[in-house]
């Protein structure tokens, strides 16, 4: 069985914030680096089915990421938690930053590899747009189940039973054809922590880079990037709590009237 897992390095604000001279984009001196949360849990779940299909043999664990150089990092994070091997799709800094282009980017490799599941995180922590997976899905031509919260699957059957979150507490227990693409919900699994030995060893991994064919144009672009001007601020309130009540009420009624 061999599992292709699309993973991102997703950017972090620090303390303090500074745009870049066209403001279009956060300085990157003020930006931290990390594997999105969502997709070490799709990564560790990958790797939980490779070892539960025949005994852990034969199964292949693929990652892969749009970015530039420095993107291999997650990479070699992922490589260190036990995946097999890494593909990088070269982009610049800056470059394919929406979900439709970035799925254009992904799709060629992920083809090339003919898996038996895609998996995705659900959604990044910056971008927060949960929308790269299902575009993915869309142009591999495959089933896609979001928010899945638990795989069962063997292989060499063709098909999956995935369980999905919905609103409310709910979960939706479908059955998908394979190959099919899921993106994965947080809390599925814990993902594990790579000793140093295997730190050491996807050191010393060669990742390959592919360069994506011709994005066309992107979904969206950002015209500008700002910090929203400070309110005025919370105003405390002292006193009982029937005082406090009837205060609210008061400063309701001014700022309706």
């Amino acid at each position: 069985m061999k599992i292709v897992v699309c993973v991102k390095q997703v950017l972090a604000l620090g303390d303090e914030v500074e745009f870049t001279d066209d403001g279009r984009d956060v300085d990157p001196d003020f930006l931290e680096l990390s594997l999105n949360e969502w997709d070490a849990h799709a990564t560790e779940e990958a790797l939980r089915i490779r070892e539960r299909s025949a005994d852990g043999a034969g199964g292949e664990v693929v990652v892969v990421t749009v970015g530039d150089e420095s993107a291999a990092d997650v990479l070699r994070r992922c490589l260190a938690m036990g995946a097999d091997r890494a593909i990088r799709v070269e982009a610049g800094p800056g470059a394919l930053a929406d979900p439709i282009t970035v799925a254009r980017a992904l799709a060629e490799p992920v083809r090339a590899e003919q898996p038996d599941l895609v998996l995705t995180g659900v959604q990044s922590s910056d971008s927060v747009q949960a929308a790269t997976g299902t575009a993915l899905a869309e142009l591999l031509g495959l089933p896609r189940v979001a928010v899945v919260t638990r795989i069962d699957h063997t292989d060499g059957e063709p098909t999956a039973v995935v369980h999905r979150e919905l609103e409310g507490g709910l979960v939706d227990v479908t059955e998908v054809d394979v190959p099919a693409l899921l993106t994965v919900q947080t809390g599925i699994n814990e993902p594990r922590y790579a000793n140093l030995r295997a730190i050491k060893q996807a050191r010393e991994k060669e990742l390959a880079v592919v360069r994506p064919s011709p994005a066309g144009q992107p979904a969206c672009s950002v015209r500008r990037m700002y910090a929203p001007p400070r309110g005025e601020g919370a105003r405390m309130l002292d006193g009982e709590p029937a005082e406090i009540a009837a205060r609210i009420a008061e400063i309701v009624k001014e700022r309706l009237s």
